[in-house]
């Protein structure tokens, strides 16, 4: 599985963004997939995930109400609505994914990664 995030970018406080991850290969349709963020100097935080049968997600206290993870099997694709941004959403945003996987906060749950996108939210 292959994953190549997009839609990160520049904003100013209260706007909004959404994130895409589309995956190549046969399993991405019942993979796992959660997206994560990583701050200068900090280790990858959880921050959504959606599991493999699309029924059920997950989110870190910190965007519930705010982020929303949706996804279309069609396209290969799941996304992250970002509403209401803060400047402390400021990270690089990754999304990962497993085939079959448990969702969780644990990086080590997923077993594959895309490259990042920045997401900067200005005050």
């Amino acid at each position: 599985v292959q994953l190549v995030e997009s839609g990160g970018g520049l904003v100013q406080a209260g706007a909004s963004l959404r994130l895409s991850c589309s995956g190549s290969g046969r399993t991405f349709s019942t993979s796992t997939v959660g997206w994560f963020r990583q701050f200068p100097g900090k280790e990858r935080e959880f921050v959504a995930g959606i599991d493999w049968n699309k029924r059920n997600t997950d989110y870190a206290d910190s965007v519930k109400g705010r982020f929303t993870i949706s996804s279309d099997n069609a396209k290969s694709t799941v996304y992250l609505q970002m509403n209401t941004l803060k400047p402390e959403d400021t990270a690089v945003y990754y999304c990962a994914a497993t085939p079959f996987g448990e969702m969780g906060v644990a990086r080590t749950l997923y077993r594959y990664w895309g490259q990042g996108t920045q997401v900067t939210v200005s005050s």
